[in-house]
């Protein structure tokens, strides 16, 4: 059967936490909520004010891991000053995961490019997980959504060079390109096997610049607001975005989104995915 993606064109605060209920998953014991904080100075990511309702329904925590790179939260106390100066700390409970070491090392035997997977220890006081992505182009990936949150996104420092060097963190930045992404789709499967299924996935397709949120000098949006998705198939879930930008022919902006996404083959994190049985790429798409 094929997975249920529920689609809405409005995009509301309210809308959100309203399609959650549509999916009838309930996120059980206590919920690690994955977003992404913002690097200072992007201007694209999603405030706390959009995200408030979806969190309070599920009463999760936000969670979040330092950076692999140079910016205002590469380290606790930057990503800390970064995530109250945000509004994140104020408005909601906020786990730094890998705050402190060592790592929890999640192992990935049917891994293509890595075997194990290196994420921020507190992962392991959560018995679900509510990933919340601000679908958008970026830089290396091409595209960022549900599998780079789960992979990139809950990898410790650490493990996001581990990631980004297909399993050599000296090789962060020039590793073999599709490698790479071969190995965000291991690293996504580890979480998910982690968390038994019980995770469900929310994609924004607004302020969707080529850059990604991490971002400090990111581009302007330069495709129209498309909508909220939501569904328990990651794989499904950012296909089914994809798919929607490339049905926006009459968007000005879409040929420069696309050329983003082309030129870094970021379709190819979304087919290892499915490859490794990570989630599926047809779906039922539901528009409310």
């Amino acid at each position: 059967m094929k997975p249920k993606i529920y689609f809405s064109r409005d995009i509301t605060p309210e809308k959100v936490a309203e399609m959650y209920d549509l999916l009838d998953v309930k996120l059980h014991g206590k919920v690690a909520v994955k977003l992404h904080s913002g690097e200072v100075g992007n201007q694209n990511f999603l405030k706390p004010d959009f995200w408030k309702p979806i969190i309070e329904k599920v009463g999760g925590t936000v969670t979040e891991c330092n950076t692999a790179y140079e910016g205002e939260r590469n380290t606790t106390a930057k990503h800390l000053k970064t995530l109250k100066k945000h509004g994140w700390s104020e408005h909601f409970n906020v786990d730094l995961l890998d705050a402190e070491g060592p790592d929890l090392v999640l192992d990935i035997p049917k891994g293509k490019v890595i075997k194990k997977n290196y994420v921020g220890k507190n992962l392991a006081d959560y018995n679900s997980l509510l990933v919340l992505s601000h679908f958008k182009g970026h830089p290396m990936g091409g595209y960022g959504g549900a599998l780079k949150q789960l992979s990139i996104g809950i990898a410790s420092a650490y493990g996001k060079a581990y990631i980004h060097g297909a399993g050599d963190v000296k090789e962060i930045w020039t590793s073999e390109h599709d490698s790479f992404l071969e190995a965000m789709a291991d690293a996504a499967l580890s979480v998910i096997d982690y968390f038994n299924g019980n995770i469900v996935y929310v994609n924004v397709m607004k302020n969707m610049s080529v850059d990604c949120d991490c971002c400090a000098v990111a581009e302007d949006p330069c495709i129209k607001d498309i909508g909220i998705l939501v569904s328990t198939d990651p794989v499904a879930i950012d296909q089914a975005c994809i798919d929607l930008v490339y049905a926006a022919k009459d968007d000005p902006g879409q040929k420069h989104f696309l050329e983003r996404v082309e030129s870094r083959n970021g379709a190819h994190t979304i087919e290892a995915a499915a490859a490794l049985g990570a989630g599926v790429r047809e779906y039922e798409l539901i528009e409310i």
